[in-house]
C-alpha cells in the first residue's frame, strides 16, 4: 500500500484524492501492480496465477464484481449506459468475475451484463442463479421457489440468450426448493454440463448437509453466502465443509450492505426507498451498538493506511486462500477502491488478533436475506 496516504482515509477523502491523481497507483488491483500476487497471507496456498483464486477448479480474479446493484435495490435501476461502463471499466481493471441472476430486475440484470461484457467473453466468467419461481417470459413472480429439473432447463435456456453465452460459466441454484430433492437438482444441473450449456454448478445460502448431498451427484465448484464481519455465520460448519470438499466460497454483503464502509454514521438517515432502511441492523437502537465493529475495521485500516471497505474486504481474502468476495456497487470509484483491498496482507499473528478482537463484539439483530 502507498505510505504516504493518510492513516485516517475515509471513503469521502479516497474518491476525493484518487480523482486529483494523487493515489493512482492504489487504483489499480493487484494483479495489474507488479509483484503484487492479489493473495492474503495464508498458511495453505492454492494453484492459481497470481491476482486469482480458485473456487474447485475455477479461477476468477480474487475480487469479483456483484451486478445485483445494477437493478433497483437500494433505489432505481441505474441507468444503462453508466451501468454497461461500469461493468466494463471493472474488466479492464482485472475483474474477471460477474455475479447475476435471472432474478435481478427481473431478467435486466442479465441483459445489461450480457451486453457489457460481449467483448471480453474469452477473459471473464460470469455466474447466474436459477430457483425463484418466475415465469420465464414475463418475470412475473409466482411465488415461492421452482427447482423442478424442467424450470432449471428453461432457465438455463433463457439466461444464455439474455448473457449472450454459449455455455453459462457458474450455475448456482439461488435458493434451495423444499419441494424438490436437492439430487434431482444436482442431476439436473449435471445433465446440462454434459450437454455443453453449463460449465460448473453452484449453491446459494445452503446448508452443509445438503451441500454434501449435491456434491454427491455433481461435484460443486462454489457455494455462495452472505460472509463479513457483521455475519459469520458460515464459520461454523459451512466453510469446514467446504475446505473438506475442495469447493469455493463466493460471498456476497461482504460490507454488510455498505456498513463495513464507515459511510453509515449512527445519525445517518435512510430514504424510506433504500431497502435497508428495512434491515434491523441498520435500525437506529441497533446501529450504534454494530459501529463497534466499524471502528475495530478502522483501527486496522489505520494500521494499514488503507480505507474501512478495503479493509473489510481484506479481512475476508485472509479467512481462506479460496474465498472470493464479489462487492456490489454503481460508483466507479467504490469498484476503484474495493480493488485495493488484494493489495492488502495480514501476518498469521495479525490475523489472529484481528479475528480475536472482532469475535468479542455482539452484533445486534439479524441477517440480510438477499443476495
Amino acid at each position: 500500500m502507498d505510505k504516504q496516504r493518510s492513516s485516517n482515509i475515509n471513503r469521502k477523502d479516497f474518491i476525493r484524492l484518487t480523482g486529483m491523481g494523487a493515489l493512482s497507483s492504489l487504483m489499480l488491483p493487484a494483479w495489474l501492480t507488479a509483484g503484487a500476487n492479489g493473495m492474503a497471507t495464508s498458511d495453505s496456498g492454492v494453484n492459481a496465477q497470481p491476482g486469482t483464486r480458485k473456487l474447485g477448479s475455477l479461477e476468477v480474479s480474487s475480487l469479483g464484481l456483484g451486478c445485483m446493484l445494477l437493478t433497483r435495490v437500494y433505489g432505481p435501476d441505474m441507468e444503462k449506459s453508466k451501468a454497461i461502463a461500469l461493468l466494463r471499466g471493472a474488466a479492464e481493471q482485472g475483474v474477471t468475475f460477474f455475479d447475476s441472476a435471472e432474478a435481478y430486475g427481473p431478467f435486466t440484470n442479465e441483459e445489461i451484463v450480457g451486453e457489457a461484457l460481449q467483448p471480453f467473453r474469452n477473459k471473464v466468467v460470469i455466474a447466474t442463479k436459477f430457483g425463484w419461481n418466475l415465469d420465464t417470459k414475463t418475470g412475473q413472480s409466482r411465488g415461492g421457489m421452482n427447482s423442478r429439473p424442467d424450470h432449471i432447463r428453461d432457465v438455463a435456456e433463457a439466461s444464455l440468450k439474455r448473457l449472450r453465452v454459449d455455455a453459462i460459466d457458474l450455475f448456482y441454484q439461488h435458493r434451495m426448493d423444499p419441494a424438490v430433492p436437492i439430487e434431482d437438482v444436482a442431476g439436473t444441473v449435471g445433465e446440462l454440463i454434459r450437454e455443453g450449456k453449463v460449465k460448473h454448478f453452484g449453491m446459494s445460502e445452503a446448508d452443509a448437509e445438503s451441500v454434501r448431498r449435491a456434491h454427491a451427484v455433481q461435484p460443486l465448484t462454489a457455494l455462495q453466502s452472505e460472509y463479513s464481519l457483521l455475519w459469520r455465520g458460515v464459520e461454523n460448519d459451512i466453510i469446514p465443509t467446504l475446505e473438506e470438499l475442495g469447493i469455493g466460497l463466493v460471498c456476497w454483503g461482504p460490507m454488510a450492505a455498505g456498513f463495513l464502509t464507515g459511510a453509515i454514521g449512527k445519525d445517518t438517515q435512510l430514504p424510506p426507498t433504500d431497502t435497508r432502511a428495512q434491515i434491523t441492523r441498520f435500525a437506529p437502537e441497533n446501529r450504534e451498538k454494530n459501529l463497534e465493529m466499524v471502528k475495530l475495521v478502522k483501527s486496522w485500516a489505520d494500521r494499514k493506511n488503507a480505507t474501512i471497505a478495503q479493509t473489510s474486504l481484506a479481512w475476508l481474502l485472509a479467512q481462506k486462500p479460496w474465498i472470493v468476495p464479489i462487492p456490489g456497487t454503481t460508483n466507479p470509484d467504490h469498484l476503484k477502491e474495493n480493488l485495493g483491498a488484494a493489495q492488502i496482507s495480514f501476518t498469521a499473528d495479525e490475523i489472529r488478533d484481528f479475528n480475536e478482537a472482532a469475535s468479542k463484539i455482539e452484533i445486534v439483530a439479524g441477517r440480510w436475506s438477499r443476495g
